[in-house]
């Protein structure tokens, strides 16, 4: 097809587009192996199936925005279908009547496949403009009081449009290519192709129609040449950003997992994370991943009830930085403060850890690790956090527990008609019940610590708990950064889990954030436990046939799935077969189980002023309760008892909030 001179300009042609590519491919590798730490590249093999399936398949976007995903799908696929079509169209160019796969079953099912994507990433993309530059769809926006780096707000769409045209004129472009081609050629495996070729070019000469093709074919493929260069500053890089992220992104014990900090070497000198080459390489990753899309924005607790927080702003505050320093950031330099462009002060300490960006995100980024690593250089190296957790922390450190509380840790058994034994009374338990802070200083804690109690002395569960031996996980000093002191507790815990030999037993427990640090982040430190929420512990009981069952609760129930539980751990089933199996009448909120909406405590909220918005997180979440029509509203953690029994009390008291522990106990008796 092409003449002479054309072929020798195209290869002319595709050097010029490989080198300033390697320039610029190279400037955003450097730039993220700058990153703390190593990629572990042994997970690649047995994530490739992960990879692939986020490349092909574009895995999890369809959760939300339903429409949009769709139109999403067809350019997607249409892309990844066009990586062969363009390596066809250039043979095609080189080689005369050269058609894939001949004029076979197979070629035909090629063409149509072709022509079919063709339309669909056009018409996908003419979708995708519309929705940004003329209905300006309000997901696409960020609230005023949130940080964006000062060349965002013009370079998104900038970059949006770029990257719209790019896929429209190389698309648009080679299917108007082939309209020229059926009409000197007619194919009926090209049904698009033919009625718009039949519509624009049948009263055309032979040497017109080849000459059409010539300058589509130059200006498809011409378009990949001059795009490929931009590629690492454009947000089209989450194209193979996203499965690389995919696949060597840290592995964790569950969604909210923290890595450790080692204490240990002495050579470390900064802890958590003051500037972009703080964080780890996979961090840094994130950054050129990151689609923009806003969906993490969009189920972000602190940036719904309008706090200065909003996860997709960070990684692109990130991106936009690295992208004005891109030669800089590449040659090591790196002198910015993040807080200076990435967040703000008060959006680092506005984060609940729920774990919603990282759950939702589609290209495996995980912001909230970031601002954990931020909060980390805060407290540790800073000195700079709310005052008002200097008492949690104080209180952790002194007296092993954030409320501060000098009192027994038994106090809670008072008013039970059975003895709860501790480990020195019954050494031989079978179970231990890890009773937590709340559960042992909270008043509302203590009444849900003695539900739990009730119900395993009721189902004849040999059992015991630490009593005084007890401490504080350190789970709030950990998510408000203050990671020695985590440390600390953790370690003491772990040496008196294992020399009671609860490392060989079972331990139960009613609070999440107490179950996913003992079981899944202690590990990190050399504690093995094997950690079941209460509930899931109940469902075993009921199971066994040792708990009596006879449907007698007829409350109408909405249950509050705890991040820490349904999120982060994919407990979602367990809670809500208790309640059924109860003979409770469950309605479910709008947003429930693994999509569930956050109670406002998480991220060591719980001890601190919640940072200035609209609305406070519990509020908001306590109004979608209550619109269920359900007069029960039950969760199962102590902290969102008591996060929705303070909404319920400041709005109409409408509701009666209780632990499931409650419920089930009431229901014994």
């Amino acid at each position: 097809m092409l003449t002479l001179a054309e072929k020798i300009l195209f290869p002319i042609a595709v050097l010029v587009s490989l080198y300033l590519s390697y320039i610029t491919f190279s400037r955003m590798w450097r730039i993220i192996n700058h990153g703390q730490g190593e990629i572990d590249w042994s997970l690649v093999p047995r994530r490739i199936k992960t990879g692939l399936w986020a490349f092909l398949l574009q895995d999890g976007i369809i959760r939300r925005r339903t429409i949009t995903s769709l139109f999403h799908y067809g350019i997607a696929w249409a892309f990844i279908f066009y990586m062969l079509v363009n390596v066809f169209d250039v043979i095609a160019g080189y080689v005369p009547d050269f058609q894939p796969f001949g004029d076979t079953l197979i070629g035909g099912l090629y063409r149509l496949l072709a022509d079919v994507l063709s339309v669909s990433a056009i018409v996908g993309m003419i979708y995708f403009l519309v929705r940004r530059f003329i209905v300006r769809a309000p997901a696409l926006s960020y609230h005023e009081n949130v940080k964006l780096h000062p060349k965002a707000p013009t370079g998104i769409p900038k970059d949006s449009l770029i990257v719209g045209l790019f896929i429209l004129g190389h698309v648009g472009g080679r299917f108007i290519g082939e309209t020229f081609a059926v009409v000197q050629h007619p194919d009926a495996w090209q049904p698009f192709a033919t009625l718009v070729g039949s519509i624009l070019w049948s009263g055309l000469s032979p040497s017109a129609l080849e000459v059409g093709r010539h300058v589509a074919w130059w200006f498809a493929l011409g378009l990949i040449l001059a795009f490929l260069p931009y590629f690492p500053y454009s947000k089209h890089a989450h194209l193979f950003m996203a499965p690389i992220n995919y696949m060597t992104r840290p592995e964790r014990a569950a969604l909210g997992a923290l890595e450790p900090l080692d204490f240990e070497d002495e050579t470390i000198e900064q802890f958590g994370a003051a500037r972009l080459f703080d964080l780890s390489k996979t961090q840094v990753l994130d950054a050129f991943a990151c689609i923009m899309c806003n969906r993490c924005q969009e189920v972000c607790p602190a940036y719904l009830t309008g706090k200065e927080l909003s996860p997709s702003a960070l990684e692109i505050n990130k991106r936009y930085y690295t992208r004005e320093h891109m030669a800089d950031l590449a040659a090591g330099t790196d002198e910015v403060p993040l807080l200076d462009y990435a967040l703000s002060e008060s959006a680092v300490w506005a984060c609940t850890t729920c774990g919603a960006c990282v759950e939702v995100c589609p290209v495996g980024n995980e912001p909230m690790f970031d601002i954990v690593d931020m909060r980390r250089n805060q407290v540790l190296m800073e000195g700079a956090f709310p005052t008002q957790l200097k008492t949690a922390f104080n209180g952790m450190q002194r007296v092993g527990n954030p409320w501060s509380a000098s009192q027994s840790r038994m106090e809670w058994t008072e008013g039970l008609d059975f003895h709860v034994p501790t480990v020195e009374e019954n050494p031989d338990f079978d179970v231990l019940y890890w009773v937590g802070c709340a559960g042992a200083f909270d008043p509302d804690g203590q009444k849900t610590a003695r539900a739990i109690a009730t119900i395993l002395h009721a189902a004849g569960v040999n059992f015991a708990v630490l009593g005084e031996m007890e401490t504080c996980t350190g789970d709030a000093a950990r998510r408000a950064g203050a990671e020695d002191i985590f440390y600390e507790l953790a370690l003491g815990n772990i040496e008196v889990l294992k020399e009671v030999g609860a490392d060989k037993k079972r331990i139960v427990t009613g609070c999440p954030h107490c179950m996913h640090t003992i079981g899944k982040e202690y590990r990190d430190l050399g504690g093995e436990f094997e950690v079941v929420h209460y509930t899931e512990f109940v469902q075993e009981l009921i199971e066994q046939g040792r708990l009596k069952v006879d449907g007698q609760v007829t409350a109408k129930v909405t249950f509050h799935d705890p991040c820490y539980l349904g999120r982060h751990n994919g407990i979602v089933d367990a809670p809500r077969d208790v309640l059924t199996t109860f003979g409770v009448s469950l309605v479910e909120m709008e947003r429930h189980g693994r999509n569930s909406f956050c109670c406002g405590a998480g991220g060591a909220q719980f001890w601190k002023e919640e940072e200035h918005g609209q609305a406070a997180v519990n509020a908001t979440r306590y109004a979608e309760a209550r619109s269920t029509g359900a007069n029960v509203l039950a969760t199962s953690c102590p902290f969102c008892f008591r996060m929705m029994s303070d909404a319920n009390n400041q709005a109409d008291g409408a509701m009666q909030v209780k632990d499931i522990a409650q419920i089930i106990a009431e229901a014994l008796k």
